[in-house]
């Protein structure tokens, strides 16, 4: 990859220079630091701040790969997407990480993971969301400040016990990736065309991928048996306006019969599935001796005591009222009455949201 594969995806004049490659290229994930490391890569001239930039983003990936396997080895949870993804970019051209997104094979592990980012790391927020019944997948996002917040992202670890959510309505949870790494990577690329458009980064990532040993017949029925036929040829064709897509064409030519079958599927068989989203009502001392969360039923709402914090949950997309608010803190008061040996609350103020 270079600046001249940067210019065309970001539509840029390349006699425009430098400064309106990277002024375009800041309205897009990851593309930044891309575009620095390019420059870099071609020693086009720039600054102390801008190679210190470029040092952080590097800084920040290196750090996000040694946690995920810090918590491979402990826990078992394994990243998916973007750490994996990175690790088909060439040394000197690194793909930045926005995040690190994780699987775990239980909510046991999940949890333990868990309890291991709030003790090591300055945790400033962890938000909890439920999706389905039975089975139930458990999804935590856990943040804390960048060395520099002020110019930097925090960092973010999203864990969950599926893999890919699906789009909550016609495409299901799937709690398990294939086994072949590059074949993962691409069904999570196309997995992000039922939540947002595609943009030039998924494009570069396609162009990673691209070297790949894909076998076209059975990578496209994995695809297809993963429900994701549509947003692999829409990923696919848009890359293929850009790059050579090698290997990847075969798997594109045989994936245009599974598109039609997948949306007359999803217009035949659409059950919308509504997650539901906790909001914090208080920190607790961390629970090491927990394995999973206590979901306490209260009234139609539910309280989801979690190792680390409890919860009111409610619908997704609905602002909890004060009479669940206060039927949540009553039915806590219950809890803490009736399990005397639980470790009580530190904070009930979720105004001070750090863990200790």
């Amino acid at each position: 990859m270079n600046t001249d594969l940067l210019h065309r995806l970001l539509d840029v004049d390349p006699d425009t220079g430098p400064v309106e490659l990277l002024h375009r290229a800041r309205g897009v994930r990851h593309l930044p630091y891309l575009v620095l490391a390019a420059l870099a890569r071609e020693d086009v001239r720039m600054g102390e701040h801008a190679r210190a930039e470029l040092r952080r983003a590097r800084d920040r990936s290196d750090r996000y790969a040694r946690l995920a396997a810090d918590l491979a080895d402990a826990t078992g949870v394994r990243p998916v997407r973007d750490l994996p993804l990175a690790g088909y970019y060439p040394a000197d051209l690194p793909r930045p990480l926005g995040e690190l997104t994780l699987v775990s094979p239980t909510e046991a592990a999940l949890w333990q993971a868990v309890n291991r980012l709030v003790t090591d790391h300055p945790v400033e927020t962890v938000e909890v969301t439920l999706v389905g019944e039975r089975p139930r997948h458990t999804v935590v996002t856990l943040r804390w400040p960048a060395e520099d917040p002020l110019l930097d992202p925090w960092y973010q670890v999203r864990l969950g016990t599926a893999a890919l959510t699906g789009d909550l309505e016609t495409v299901p949870v799937r709690p398990y990736l294939a086994a072949d790494d590059h074949v993962e990577c691409l069904i999570a690329l196309a997995e992000e065309g039922l939540g947002r458009a595609f943009h030039p980064g998924d494009v570069l990532d396609v162009a990673q991928l691209a070297g790949q040993p894909f076998e076209p017949v059975e990578t496209a029925a994995v695809v297809a048996a993963y429900r994701l036929a549509p947003e692999a040829v829409a990923l696919l064709d848009l890359a293929a306006e850009h790059v050579p897509l090698g290997s990847l064409a075969g798997v594109r030519t045989v994936l245009e019969a599974e598109v039609a079958p997948e949306l007359q599927r999803r217009r035949n068989t659409a059950r919308p599935l509504r997650p539901r989203r906790g909001t914090l009502l208080r920190r607790t001392v961390t629970r090491h001796e927990w394995d999973e969360a206590v979901l306490l039923p209260c009234g139609a709402a539910a309280v989801l005591l979690t190792p680390v914090a409890d919860y009111l949950l409610t619908e997704e997309d609905a602002r909890p009222t004060a009479s669940e608010r206060t039927a949540a803190l009553a039915a806590l008061h219950a809890w803490d009455a009736m399990a005397p040996g639980t470790p009580g609350p530190v904070r009930v103020d979720p105004s001070e949201p750090r863990h200790r």
